[in-house]
């Protein structure tokens, strides 16, 4: 299915949407414990039209039926074992990972995963490993499957459910997700220096906000990558682009790249529009206003004097506008 994107120039187009992997629960599966589900309102709302879900429960497909009893993670943290919780000491470790094991082996081709939260197969972080005397060690953990998901791919951006409702997690996800999508789209279709070359001037202003150090330390490794490997120097790349995405942007970074655009239209605003310019962005930088208005300011007088280089930053536009992202920044 295609959905409709709009690009700074107002032209729309038609784009497959991108494939993300999701625990089966959360498009409102029966497939939980109980029988029931844990739907998510935003991944199958907003979401939806821009993601093609790949559904998986991996409790399911080791056989444990549906409804089943709870289970939890046992023993050392560092390893824990899969067992019924009414039953401790079970062991339900190899079945789970023999049937989890194929369905990772066929996951190259997604650009992110959505979790279901607390879960001992789904569970990012904070999973409870309990003990002999029954109690949890102090020690938390990620959930079997999502540990391996993690591992596989450990560029692939990865989130919980319930971390979405935060405004500024939700905001950074979606981001990975379309430049995990857009690098395998622009660079590995058709790998060449000249490809890396053009998505990192795309992606120059997004990565300044970001972190300054690794926009610069990207720029150095393209710039001296001549005569290295070209399969190497991807490689080196895609990881600290997006080890580099996955910090959050701060409101510093954010000002400091809204100074750099604003430096493009020097040539063609009067003092009072520039002066209206700086004014938001001040405010942007007190907190009174979010991220969404001093950037459409911008993008509307770079739509009128910006060059073609400065209006194909994805800075201006990491993901469709409709998703109203920057709203809540």
């Amino acid at each position: 299915m295609n959905s409709l994107i709009i690009d700074m120039q107002g032209h729309s187009q038609a784009a497959t949407k991108i494939p993300v992997g999701i625990s089966a629960c959360l498009l409102g599966d029966n497939v939980r414990y109980n029988g029931g589900h844990s739907r998510s309102g935003y991944c199958c709302g907003p979401l939806s039209q821009y993601f093609e879900y790949r559904r998986f429960c991996p409790e399911v497909a080791a056989g444990l039926g549906t409804p089943r009893p709870t289970i939890r993670l046992e023993g050392d943290p560092r390893s824990p074992r899969l067992a019924y919780s009414n039953q401790p000491g079970s062991d339900l470790s190899d079945a789970f990972m023999a049937a989890v094991e194929p369905y990772l082996a066929r996951l190259g081709e997604l650009d992110g995963y959505i979790l279901m939260k607390n879960s001992p197969s789904c569970g990012m972080e904070r999973i409870k490993v309990y003990q002999p005397n029954g109690y949890p060690h102090q020690q938390r953990r990620a959930g079997l499957f999502a540990e391996a998901l993690m591992k596989r791919y450990p560029q692939l951006p990865v989130e919980e459910a319930g971390r979405l409702n935060d405004p500024a997690l939700r905001e950074n996800f979606v981001l990975r997700v379309f430049a995990h999508h857009r690098f395998r789209q622009q660079v590995d279709s058709q790998l060449s220096y000249r490809a890396l070359l053009d998505f990192h001037s795309q992606y120059k202003y997004l990565l300044m906000a970001h972190s300054q150090a690794e926009y610069r330390a990207l720029g150095r490794l393209l710039g001296e990558s001549h005569g290295t490997s070209l399969t190497a120097v991807r490689d080196q790349y895609f990881s600290r682009l997006m080890t580099a995405l996955r910090r959050p942007a701060t409101r510093r970074n954010h000002c400091n790249v809204l100074m750099h655009l604003l430096g493009y239209l020097k040539r063609n605003l009067t003092g009072a529009l520039r002066q209206d310019l700086l004014t938001v962005i001040d405010q942007y930088r007190r907190g009174e206003v979010n991220l969404a208005t001093p950037l459409t300011l911008l993008c509307h007088y770079l739509r009128h004097y910006g060059s073609g280089y400065v209006q194909g930053q994805r800075y201006l536009e990491p993901y469709p506008a409709a998703l109203g992202l920057r709203n809540d920044l």
